[in-house]
This record gives structure tokens, sequence and C-alpha cells, in this order.
């Protein structure tokens, strides 16, 4: 009897063995950019959470898979295509501009990459930006005419600052020096003087401000230029394993879900993981942000990818014929919705920013004019503070301070544009009646201020007096 039970048991061994020697094993490949931190809900997020895992499947023809989860990060674009096109990914996530070289770099080799969702981005090109060493006199593009920009060559933010050059009635090849510097090199450059200027994506030209070292002069929704992040894949590897794709899509859907719903919690993740201090992610990721979660294909955004194809081509970095209509495709991201529970068509109307239903802090009555909308974080509260105006919240910051609790930062807006700025970037209007409006320039600020007959007052005079934490680079 006990041979017979070892003979069994050796029997069942042997066929658990043997299908598991058959279980076939896929890899899901993810190249991500955490320090872009807009791309957070397509990568970070999902990565950290273990998003993923929750939605891949396991029924039919996945039913005895074994899945090969890779996770790389990237500081660009340019390298992660370098390994998608080189079979090391299979999916990844970058900007419209470095997208477009993506999908051309694969179709040389006689394949196809496609972008299967936006990410976050502005239809009006927030995000990209432009900053000056803190000491600089420049206030203005034309200020830079003779000087050196450095711009990381192939991202979103070089086709921005080609565009606004020319706007501004400048020849980029004649009027300044462009040079290609990463953002790290970017930064260690304006530090030390040996740039004038630093165009860059997100988050790097309010990271570097709120650093303390550089002063943000322009912004991308200044040249109304429309720019996004979002998720390219391996068409070989979509048409093999659609399934694998839309799960992804909905773990994305899950992490913008859990973005929206605590923007402070997931701003310290992404913080803790990239060193991007939070206050700079919640500027993007928090309600009014300066760029929106949008995972829909806008009509904008389809723009952004043929300008960026026609950039390209203007830089002769491109001689492969593309259309914006080739390399978006969103049939998976509508059934990543359908699968979700959401309207994808709906989606795709909504053009709000992500939205702020708060009371003032103060008077307890409903905020509506999001124009004036001021935030304050005071550490070692979990939420931020919400506050009608600018004026409501010195009141409130001045409080905090006498009772002894330091301020993490102040977000304001502008007046014209409703553009989320760091208090300390930005330059105030003060009326005669007290009120105070907030602006990302100095000549708009200054402008307001005569037609009111009031003053220009910078954050320093405003509320850099009553704060201890957030630095004021005036």
């Amino acid at each position: 009897m006990n041979i017979l039970k070892a003979l069994l048991s050796a029997s069942i061994a042997l066929a658990v063995t043997a299908g598991s020697a058959s279980a076939e094993t896929i890899r899901v490949a993810i190249g991500t950019q955490d320090t872009t931190i807009n791309c957070a809900s397509g990568g970070l997020i999902v990565r950290e959470l273990k998003l993923l895992e929750k939605y891949l499947p396991h029924d039919g023809k996945y039913k005895n898979v074994q899945y090969d989860i890779v996770w790389k990060n990237f500081t660009s674009g340019p390298p992660l295509t370098n390994e998608m096109v080189g079979g090391k990914l299979d999916i990844g996530s970058m900007a419209d501009f470095p997208g477009a070289l993506n999908a051309a770099a694969f179709k040389k080799t006689g394949g196809r990459s496609v972008f299967i969702t936006s990410l976050s981005g502005s239809p009006q090109g927030s995000g990209n930006g432009l900053v000056v060493p803190i000491g600089s006199s420049a206030n203005s593009l034309l200020d830079l005419k003779g000087k050196s920009i450095s711009v990381p060559f192939g991202s979103t933010a070089h086709s921005m600052i080609l565009r606004a050059l020319k706007s501004a009635g400048l020849d980029p090849q004649r009027d300044v020096n462009l040079v290609s510097q990463s953002p790290e090199v970017g930064g260690s450059a304006l530090q030390s003087g040996k740039i004038d200027a630093h165009a860059d994506f997100v988050p790097f030209a309010e990271l570097f401000p709120y650093r303390g070292f550089a002063r943000k002069i322009y912004d991308g929704a200044q040249a109304n230029s429309p720019t996004f992040h979002g998720t390219l894949v391996n068409v070989e590897y979509a048409k093999k394993y659609p399934e694998i794709v839309v799960a992804f899509l909905r773990a994305a859907i899950e992490a913008d879900r859990l973005l929206s719903a605590e923007p402070e919690k997931y701003s310290e993740l992404i913080a803790k993981t990239t060193g991007i201090e939070a206050e700079v992610n919640y500027l993007f990721h928090g309600p009014l942000g300066l760029q929106k979660r949008d995972f829909t294909f806008k009509p904008e955004y389809r723009a952004a990818v043929t300008t960026a194809i026609e950039t390209l081509a203007l830089l002769k970095r491109n001689d492969v014929p593309l259309t914006a209509d080739e390399i978006i495709d969103d049939s998976y991201l509508r059934e990543a919705f359908r699968l979700s529970g959401l309207d994808y068509d709906k989606a795709l109307k909504s053009y709000g920013k992500e939205p702020l239903v708060a009371k003032d802090a103060k008077t307890g009555k409903a905020i509506s004019d999001f124009r004036r909308v001021t935030q304050v974080w005071v550490e070692g509260e979990p939420r931020i503070r919400n506050y009608a105006s600018p004026e409501s919240a010195l009141f409130a910051v001045q409080e905090a301070q006498k009772a002894g609790k330091k301020i993490r930062v102040v977000f304001v807006h502008d007046h014209d544009t409703g553009l989320k700025l760091l208090a300390n970037l930005a330059w105030f209007a003060r009326q005669p009646d007290g009120r105070i409006d907030a602006y990302l320039e100095k000549a708009t600020a200054e402008k307001a201020a005569q037609q009111g007959g009031g003053a220009l007052v910078s954050f320093a005079s405003t509320f850099a007096a009553t704060t201890t934490t957030q630095r004021s680079p005036r």
C-alpha cells in the first residue's frame, strides 16, 4: 500500500512539473520616466502599488500564464525609445515630441509603435517652461537675445522653445545659442552661471525655482501650443497581447482615481520615490493643477503630435512620412474605459481642470471664483487648506505662524489665465481696498496695479514675512 501511495505521489509530482514546464511566460516590460511626474499614473503609482498585477488576465488563453513584469526608469524619452526599438521594452511613456521620434524609429525598422493613451497634458501648453538663474535681469524672451539657452534636444520642451522664440520674433539659429542639456546638467549649469536660461519639461520649470536657484520667465501656455505626455506600445506586442495592454490601461485608470482622491498622499509617495518635493508634485496633481491628468486623445493632443512631426522634419531629425492618426490608437483605451465603467466620449469632451470642491477654511463659505483661490499647506497637516482669496489666506498664514506652525507652501493662480503658481514665483497687484491678485509676469502685475491705483508687490512683501519654509527668489 505504501508503495502504491509513493507511485501515485511521484506521478502527481511529474504531472505538476510537466505542467509548470509547459506554462507560457509572458514578459511585460515597461519603461517609465519617474521624475517626469505627470507620467505617474502610467508608471510610478502603478508600479509602487502593484496595480498592474491586479488587472493582468488569468483566464482563456492566459489561464496558465506566468508574467515576467519588468520596470525600467529613464530621465527622458530618447533612451527609452532606443530600448523599445531594440526589443527590450514593450510599453513606454513620453511626451508628444519624443513620441513622434519613437514612431519614426520603429517605422525605419519596419515596425510600428502607437500612442495608446495620454496621461497628462495641457491644451494650452502648460508644463513646459523657461527659467533663468536667480540673479538674472532677464524677464522675457527678448531679454535673451544673443544669450545661451539650453534644452534637452528631442524633448517636448525643445519643440516649445523653438516655437516660442519664433513667436517672439527671434531666430532660434541666429539670435540665440541653443545647446542640448539634460535637466540634471541644465540645473547645475544654471547654478554655476554657465548658461543664461534653461527650457525644460515637467516638472523642472517649477522644481528649479522652488529649490531657490532659478526664476521662471516663460510658461508653455503663453505659446498656446498643446502638449501632453502619454504611453506608447510596440504594435506587434499589442496585437499579440491586446488583453495585457488593456490591463495596463485599467491599472493606470485606477492610479488616476487614487491621485484624484488623495493628491497630498500620493504627492508624498512620488516625493519619496523620486526626490522631487511633494509641493511640486501637488502643483501638477492637485485640484486646478498646472496640467490635467487626461487619458483621452483630444483634438489638441492630435495637433500636438502633428506639430511634433512637422518640427522633426524642419530639424532634419526625421525623413519618414508620419501622421498623427497613424501613431495614435485609442481602441485599447476605449475598451479599458468600458471595463472600468467610464464613458470615453464624455471624457473626450471634458476640458475642465481637476475640480476643486471646497469651502474657505477661514469663513466656511463655498469657493466659486477659482482665479483667486489660494491654497496653504501647513506642515503636519495631511490635507491642504483652501481659501477664496490671497487676502483670506494671508490672514490664515499669520494666525498659523502665531500658533507656531510652519507653512510648507502657498499656491496662487494667475488672475488672467488661471495658471496655478507657487506663490513665491508670483507677482502681486495690491489695490487700495486691500484686494490682492496674483500674476506670473511682473509687467502684467505692474499694469494691473497701476490701473487700480495700487502697488506692485512681491511674494517677499506679501507672504514670505510670515512663512518659514517656502523660499522667495526675490
